[in-house]
């Protein structure tokens, strides 16, 4: 990103972006469900280990690319070149094809709670059929430029986050005031197990902390510099972690972690919120289910053609061909948002086969969701560990600590991300045919693909380059000088 010659962000804008972009309450229930209330105290290590130290990173690569137009290819490339530059990006956008199975499903819930008031039952199946429909409405939508897509989705992401807090704030109030939580609330059950099922759900808490690059990139805006800029992260990662942490601890007050599921999970505990507070059930479900309904669904649209439109801005031209990422009149990559949808089908298809029911199938398409999103940090990690160690020279205003410090932070990031990212690859209780066909299958296959496309590219590139002249040869008879 570019140095702006007026910087116009104050700190409690920043703090305010901050929180916007990764606080989730869905990210609790879901974590909640998978470790109950051991997601207290690995939401607040979450954020304070890897959030913190992620955001300064971003910073740095900022500052180091300050006069370039930022973004993760320039950010990896600056420090390991164009191929793995290139894999950075393109995991970007292989992420978003899996939060496109996690989110597609979701959405139908909050418009069944938003109309009827109630979850309908459907079977795998039907949940995927409907899920196929609605995605290619929404790729239909978002390759016609339509601009209010982005004022819907920054209304409903609004409203989600005010309905969290109003959630939290009067949970506490009521466990102050002398409620009972259905789950006792002790040290053991907050002290976790570091066993394989947990390493696992780390992913989930590490994606739940997520969302850093869309902060990162403010540093040379921010009012006060690189010094107002960190003090300002800190506090926002320890205000995050409180909040997800406070969240967690809440979250059972009136329904205990085993009865909740992952399509209702947010609207059993607010059903119950309410009910102790004497709301009608039908209106609250209606209500919690439309403004998810609006938060997701303006959320999907512009999540549709973004990625694959920033993928194609950024990457070298030849890598794909000129038809798939031709720009239509409304400024869109047509061709390219219509691939990226048949992409998503079989990834939706697939853990339908092997699931029993609608939780389950969730319960799949959010473990990889959470699992494949740890890719990008991973690559970013590795790049800034490479800047750190060899080309710690370069100029850059802005660092995080001395080298000494910048290696060590960032070998245990590394370290801790690929463990949560090979249990989370290998759930414990899953289907290993299903486990090795789409979680290893999935990633083997989408990154094969991606390092075998750049090796064509620079293949004709080699073949495109002329040939050197051949010296010309000495003529008969001629002598050379000694």
């Amino acid at each position: 990103m570019a140095t702006s010659g007026n910087t116009q962000i104050g700190r409690f804008m920043l703090l305010s972006m901050a929180v916007a972009a990764i606080f989730n309450i869905r990210n609790v229930v879901n974590s909640n469900i998978a470790i109950g209330m051991v997601a207290v105290p690995s939401f607040l290590f979450a954020t304070a280990t890897f959030f913190i130290p992620y955001v300064l990173i971003i910073a740095e690569f900022v500052s180091l690319n300050k006069e370039a137009k930022s973004g993760i290819y320039q950010w990896i490339r600056s420090s390991m070149g164009d191929k793995w530059a290139f894999v950075g990006a393109y995991c970007y956008w292989f992420v978003n094809l899996f939060y496109f199975t996690s989110v597609l499903p979701n959405i139908l819930v909050y418009a069944s709670y938003a109309w009827l008031g109630r979850e309908v039952q459907i079977s795998p199946l039907a949940t995927v059929l409907l899920s196929i429909m609605l995605f290619a409405f929404a790729t239909w939508v978002s390759t016609k430029g339509a601009a209010w897509v982005a004022r819907v989705t920054s209304i409903g992401s609004s409203l989600v986050l005010v309905m969290a807090f109003g959630f939290v704030a009067l949970s506490l109030g009521d466990w102050i005031g002398g409620v009972t939580p259905a789950t006792p609330v002790t040290v053991s059950a907050m002290t976790p197990a570091f066993s394989w099922a947990f390493m696992g759900a780390m992913a989930w808490i590490l994606f739940a902390a997520g969302g850093a690059e869309s902060v990162g990139v403010f540093l040379n805006d921010v009012r006060g510099g690189a010094r107002t800029f960190v003090r300002t992260i800190v506090f926002a990662g320890l205000l995050i972690g409180a909040l997800y942490s406070v969240s967690a601890l809440v979250l059972n007050l009136y329904v205990p972690a085993s009865k909740l599921s992952y399509s209702s999970g947010v609207f059993q505990v607010f059903g119950a919120l309410g009910a102790h507070h004497q709301v009608p059930p039908l209106l609250l479900n209606r209500l919690v289910g439309a403004v998810m309904l609006i938060g997701s669904f303006g959320t999907l649209m512009v999540w549709t053609a973004a990625p694959v439109k920033a993928l194609f801005s950024e990457i070298p031209k030849g890598i794909f061909g000129e038809r798939a990422i031709a720009l239509n009149r409304h400024d869109m990559p047509e061709r390219a948002a219509w691939i990226q949808f048949c992409v998503v089908v079989p990834l939706l298809v697939i853990p339908a086969v092997g699931s029993s029911n609608v939780n389950q199938l969730l319960n799949v398409v959010i473990n990889m969701t959470a699992a494949t999103a740890l890719l990008p940090p991973l690559i970013i990690m590795a790049a800034y560990f490479h800047l750190r160690l060899r080309l710690d020279h370069l100029p850059r205003d802005f660092r995080m600590g001395s080298r000494r410090v910048g290696l060590a932070v960032t070998s245990v990031l590394l370290a801790v991300f690929g463990v949560a990212f090979i249990a989370a690859i290998f759930p414990a209780d899953q289907n290993l045919l299903l486990t090795l066909g789409y979680n290893v299958g999935g990633v083997v296959l989408f990154l094969g693909w991606a390092l075998w496309k750049y090796r064509q590219y620079e293949r004709s590139l080699l073949t495109s380059e002329p040939l050197p002249q051949p010296r010309a040869r000495a003529s008969a008879g001629a002598r050379h000088s000694s």
